[in-house]
């Protein structure tokens, strides 16, 4: 038969490593979230003053306790800021944790505050209003990033360059039209943020554990006083659902992809090969062995980004998704994913910013590779049909034929001879120089939303109105 040191040793092989001392070391780990959720003291000390004044209010609690309670929670919140906040693992969480040191700070009283509600609906209000606040400062971000593609846009607005389909060059374009292609996507992002508020824009707190509260509480009163447009309205689905993270999360994915394409296009631009951009040594860093390099780090950094805040949507959708009603412990594990997400985004979009702000245009190199690729050939297509009458098709294969004989002379469309011209269709007149150059073909395109300089600043002037 075994002794007692024998069978503890053996307990402790059992656990192994970090959980020598048994189970109850396993399950503290796996149940505290202090390590993370401590990130919500503000929010959930804001609502607990909330909650205590609308208690007090109600005759719930007497005026004297939500003083010491109200008192308390301030010098908690000062305690925190000031980094003299000692918080335990022991406690859980951060609702534990403060409330721990209430009771420390004003006795009995404190055992009061957490009358009608649980921390269920507890952490979905200090979930949601941290969201909220991070949604608010995404679209403050983006709209610093779409005032700085603005700014390139009007710089630009008759700079060429050439536009691209699969990579290969396809139509001239102007720099300053595709610096509002960004806009428009960035301003889409920003739409969404501003429908996230609006949707998240209720209060969870009064639904108590799933089923609310038989005290006579004013949930109105706790929403208006927390900045809420109005209480949540099934208690269930209060503490059961997380769709407003996931919001944030999707919203934060799809602006992160529009991030990494532009990325990817500043990574291209600036290579020797392209040219297009240079950008200075604040968003560049150098070769340890490569004198010569010169690399956009900052860019390729934005792009990897994008997968860290994708993984993050994907994770907190596994999470959610076989969840019956109403709260599950998984529900634990919705934080740290967009916690690590917010601050990405955020760090993403101020370094695109920067970058846009920063970059050197060179002109000079977007021009030259502006007429490559025989990208006027379109225009002289539309020309013999608006010119000569020809069909379109008939046009294209005309057009076709002209690419092909500039191909085997090694030259622009714009330097074939005239004389060239007629032997594939005589109809072709002096007329079609006009037409034929890179800056014709970019004037030339005034539809709404085209790349004609008139037409780029119609619409920066549109969204200078809305940022």
């Amino acid at each position: 038969m075994a002794d007692g040191t024998s069978e503890n040793a053996s307990s402790n092989q059992m656990w192994g490593g970090r959980f020598a001392s048994g189970p109850d070391a396993i399950m503290e780990e796996i149940n505290a979230s202090i390590g993370f959720d401590k990130k919500l003291y503000a929010q959930d000390i804001r609502g607990s003053i909330a909650h205590a004044t609308m208690l007090a209010h109600q005759g719930i609690i007497s005026a004297e306790d939500k003083d010491k309670i109200v008192h308390g929670l301030n010098t908690i919140l000062s305690e925190i800021e000031a980094g003299g906040f000692e918080f335990s693992r022991k406690l859980e969480d951060i609702h534990m944790n403060v409330e721990a040191r209430l009771a420390t700070l004003i006795g009995p009283a404190a055992g009061r505050l957490h009358t009608a509600r649980s921390r269920n609906d507890q952490v979905a209000l200090d979930f949601r209003l941290w969201v909220k606040e991070e949604l608010q400062k995404t679209e403050k971000a983006l709209s610093a990033l779409i005032a700085a593609f603005l700014d390139r846009a009007e710089e630009h607005a008759e700079t060429v360059m050439p536009g691209f389909t699969h990579l290969q060059t396809a139509q001239p374009v102007t720099f300053g039209h595709h610096c509002m292609a960004y806009v428009e996507m960035f301003g889409r992002d920003r739409s969404r943020v501003r429908d996230a508020i609006v949707r998240l824009d209720e209060c969870p707190i009064g639904a108590a554990a799933l089923a609310g509260t038989g005290y006579p509480i004013d949930r109105h009163m706790t929403a208006a006083a927390l900045g809420f447009r109005e209480p949540t309205r099934n208690s269930i689905d209060t503490v059961s659902d997380r769709d407003f993270a996931l919001e944030f999360l999707s919203i934060a994915s799809i602006a992160a992809t529009h991030l990494s394409r532009l990325a990817e296009e500043i990574v291209i631009w600036s290579t020797p090969q392209f040219g297009f951009i240079r950008l200075s040594d604040a968003f560049s860093t150098g070769s340890s062995i490569m004198p010569q390099k010169k690399n956009p780090d900052a860019a390729e950094l934005v792009r990897a980004k994008t997968g860290r805040i994708n993984g993050s949507l994907i994770a907190l959708l596994t999470v959610m998704k076989g969840l019956p009603l109403a709260y599950s412990k998984d529900m634990q594990e919705d934080k740290e994913q967009v916690f690590d997400a917010a601050e990405s985004i955020e760090l993403a979009i101020a370094a695109m910013t920067g970058m846009v702000r920063d970059m050197t245009i060179r002109a000079d190199r977007m021009k030259a590779a502006a007429g490559s690729g025989y990208s006027t050939a379109t225009d002289l297509a539309d020309w013999l049909v608006r010119a000569v009458g020809l069909p379109f098709r008939d046009a294209h294969h005309v057009t076709g034929r002209a690419v092909a004989l500039a191909e085997q002379k090694g030259c622009d469309l714009s330097e074939l001879s005239l004389t060239e011209l007629q032997a594939i269709n005589p109809a072709i007149t002096e007329a079609v120089y006009d037409v034929v150059t890179v800056e014709a073909s970019v004037a030339s395109r005034k539809s709404f939303g085209g790349t004609a300089p008139v037409e780029v600043r119609r619409q920066i002037a549109w969204w200078r109105e809305r940022v």
